[in-house]
């Protein structure tokens, strides 16, 4: 675990830079600041659920890295719906916040940042999931004790590039 943990510390170090090459939009733009660690941590909090699931599914014998198969299926569809539902009312309340801080980005933008970012997070956390438990479990690793920090620091690291690659297109 130290080798894997040592290289996701170094991976963070890369979302860091990125993300303070992008400081003067995120001090512009108000609700765009308190967007950022919630859209992160929503999506590491939804890769982490599917991980867990998928690592039960696993340990049941009911696991298939196929979307014909009908659980994983639906554990597709519930990160869609919820990155959906989560990611809408994030941006809401992003921009509320936002114009209490004297921000002056519109609630269209602010949502279509946010719903269009959390949405390519969700394709994100369920490659990075189904990857991340294939691979642990093929190479002889706990998926329980692995999977878990994995995706999430990409989600971290994936999060603040699509984030700004939605920001830079649509502000």
């Amino acid at each position: 675990m130290v080798p894997l943990l040592a290289g996701l510390s170094v991976l963070q170090l890369v979302s860091g830079s990125v993300l303070e090459s992008f400081e003067a939009t995120l001090l512009q733009y108000p609700a765009l600041l308190v967007l950022l660690p919630v859209q992160i941590g929503t999506a590491g909090n939804l890769a982490s659920i599917m991980c867990s699931r998928l690592t039960t599914q696993l340990y049941l014998g009911t696991y298939e890295p196929r979307l014909s198969n009908p659980d994983v299926r639906a554990n597709v569809v519930a990160v869609f719906g919820l990155a959906g539902t989560v990611f809408g009312l994030v941006g809401v309340a992003a921009w509320a916040i936002g114009v209490a801080l004297g921000g002056s980005l519109g609630i269209a933008r602010v949502l279509l940042v946010s719903i269009v970012s959390g949405m390519l997070l969700a394709v994100v956390v369920v490659i990075a999931s189904v990857v991340a438990v294939e691979v642990s479990y093929r190479v002889g690793l706990n998926p329980d004790d692995t999977t878990i920090p994995v995706v999430t620091n990409v989600c971290d690291i994936t999060g603040v590039l699509i984030l700004f690659a939605v920001v830079s297109v649509v502000v």
